[in-house]
């Protein structure tokens, strides 16, 4: 099928792109090409170097930032990791309750005086200049629920450091969220990449200790990086980067800055419409997100019994619309539901 003007798979009642998103055919061409010069001994290390640049820079302007700005990392939990290591005992920090691990884990395995509290995500606004960190995602994983963020850049200016995730918002929901301390990110959802790419977008006033400080990381990384212990660093937030996945690479570097090039308020609204039409149907209250949760009993289960690919999170079933979903998709989630069941 043809969807923002690129190819994707027939995948009919693909709902699970809050788990794994669905490539256009010229992102995997691009993996697969990778994959060919791997296999046949044509593959460099330093070949792939453009490739970081281009899936960096795409980040960058999804988030509304300066690619100087943005560290290349593997994973979002081992990106916070290196955040919640430099923040001083006893930091308060502030969350919403049902919140992703990989956005709390690396703060409360802290110690050293260091609290996460959890609030309902309606009042992380009213409650986080009372804290010194708030961490939260933008769009919860596990219902789609967004969280306000006018009132924690509110708070950001009196001194609270803001750590946001967008793994389940980047690539459908419009972002302008560069003026936060940290913006983290993974790849293989709704940028619509192999798994193995993460970036944090990070103020320049928040300089973690470079715990997995390594040889791409430096200024000079196929030279003087490689065999030294006190390599000089890239500069910025590059400093922090890991080793890239290189196949991941091939795939971000198309996937994400074409996703950055859409008109992003078109994607947010075909996401956002299509879940909406499927809530109004089931006379649930609108998600206004790409993301519906169905707190009926079975409901997971007879979704996938009809074929159809979604989650199952915190007791509900988890369904996710982006680019190649259509209004079809939304039909055969209501014929699911509220038809015989289909096992």
């Amino acid at each position: 099928m043809r969807a923002f003007g690129q190819e994707f798979a027939d995948s009919p009642g693909y709902l699970n792109t809050a788990s794994v998103g669905l490539p256009p055919a010229f992102v995997a061409d691009a993996v697969a090409g990778a994959v060919r010069d791997w296999a046949a001994g044509a593959a460099r290390p330093s070949d792939f170097d453009p490739a970081v640049d281009a899936a960096r820079a795409g980040f960058a302007a999804l988030v509304g930032t300066d690619p100087a700005r943005v560290a290349l990392g593997s994973t979002v939990s081992s990106m916070v990791g290196l955040l919640a290591a430099s923040v001083p005992d006893g930091t308060r920090v502030l969350t919403a309750r049902g919140e992703f691990s990989s956005v709390t884990r690396p703060f409360a395995g802290q110690g050293r005086g260091v609290t996460v509290t959890e609030v309902p995500l309606d009042e992380l606004g009213s409650r986080a200049s009372s804290s010194d960190v708030v961490a939260v995602s933008v769009v919860q994983s596990a219902d789609g629920r967004i969280a306000d963020l006018a009132p924690l850049r509110a708070a950001r200016s009196s001194g609270t450091r803001v750590v946001l995730d967008v793994t389940q918002a980047a690539g459908w929901l419009a972002l302008d969220v560069g003026w936060a301390d940290a913006v983290v990110g993974a790849c293989y959802k709704w940028l619509l990449s192999p798994r193995g790419a993460a970036w944090m977008a990070l103020d320049p006033s928040w300089v973690p200790v470079q715990h997995s400080a390594g040889w791409f990381g430096t200024r000079d990384r196929w030279g003087d990086g490689l065999y030294r212990p006190d390599p000089v660093p890239a500069p910025g937030a590059h400093g922090l980067d890991v080793s890239p996945d290189w196949l991941s690479q091939a795939g971000a570097a198309v996937a994400v800055p074409w996703l950055a090039g859409l008109d992003r308020d078109a994607v947010q609204a075909h996401c956002t419409g299509l879940a909406d039409e499927l809530c109004a149907r089931l006379h649930l209250p609108p998600a206004g997100s790409a993301i519906v949760s169905v707190p009926w009993d079975d409901a997971a289960e007879r979704l996938s019994a009809a074929g159809l690919a979604v989650a199952a999170r915190a007791g509900a079933a988890r369904l996710s619309f982006h680019l190649a979903n259509t209004i079809d998709d939304v039909d055969r989630a209501v014929r699911a539901l509220t038809g015989p069941d289909p096992r």
